[in-house]
């Protein structure tokens, strides 16, 4: 029998057992996990993505370079191209600010990989100048379907705009839910960037410490497309 002073012992040698029994199930799973990584951000080399939209998308006064697209892009080794203008829409042609999203989409080039719509900022404002929401909606169907009718190899993603003061019921609201209604009849996946992107314009203290200017609801600065850089990457390598 063995004596009770051996158990201590006995335990230790148990327990020495099992973490040589463990490591090499540790390293297996640890090893997967990195091929599964490495592999997932292989994929992504050297893939052109081309990104088009509205003052989101050009960054409005500070440089293509900060926002979360193109840090997103470098991140991957793709080869990005962006075709963001400040003040342009999905559905409405501005003399300024060049024709509507869903005409200009047909100047890029068509060897993308990845396309990226981020837009409806500059609808909200210009709603009843496009006719309501029923012309924004017929709209958006003419751009979904172009775009998968000239990439239909690529993967096409929208973001929505951020939220709003007073969101519900408000022509915010109706441009999010339009785009997002839209782009499930063509099966594009879409980001609700107003109710799921956790930037909050209607705060103060964020807007200072996030934004271009304290008074700007639309343009992040570079530590905001920081912040906002692993929400979209998350969302867009689910595809």
């Amino acid at each position: 029998m063995s004596n009770y002073r051996d158990k201590p012992f006995d335990m230790m040698k148990q327990n020495l057992f099992l973490k040589f029994l463990l490591l090499p199930l540790l390293i297996i799973v640890s090893s997967i996990s990195y091929a599964q990584q490495t592999g997932q951000n292989k994929m992504l080399d050297n893939k052109r993505i081309g990104v088009i939209g509205d003052s989101y998308v050009r960054n409005h006064k500070e440089p293509v370079e900060y926002t979360w697209h193109y840090k997103f892009a470098k991140k991957h080794n793709m080869e990005y191209h962006n075709f963001g203008r400040n003040g342009n829409c999905i559905a409405l042609d501005r003399a300024r600010f060049g024709q509507a999203m869903y005409k200009r989409y047909t100047e890029m080039p068509d060897s993308l990989d990845y396309i990226i719509v981020i837009a409806g900022h500059n609808d909200t404002g210009l709603l009843d100048s496009i006719g309501g929401i029923g012309p924004f909606k017929e709209k958006m169907s003419v751009l979904c379907k172009g775009l998968v009718n000239k990439y239909p190899s690529a993967k096409i993603f929208f973001f929505t705009r951020w939220v709003t003061d007073d969101f519900a019921g408000s022509d915010a609201e109706k441009i999010v839910d339009a785009m997002i209604e839209v782009c499930g009849n063509y099966s594009i996946p879409i980001f609700d960037a107003a109710r799921k992107g956790g930037i909050f314009t209607y705060n103060d203290s964020f807007r200072r410490m996030y934004f271009q200017k304290e008074t700007d609801t639309a343009h992040l600065n570079s530590k905001g497309h920081d912040r906002f850089l692993p929400v979209a990457e998350s969302f867009i390598l689910q595809y």
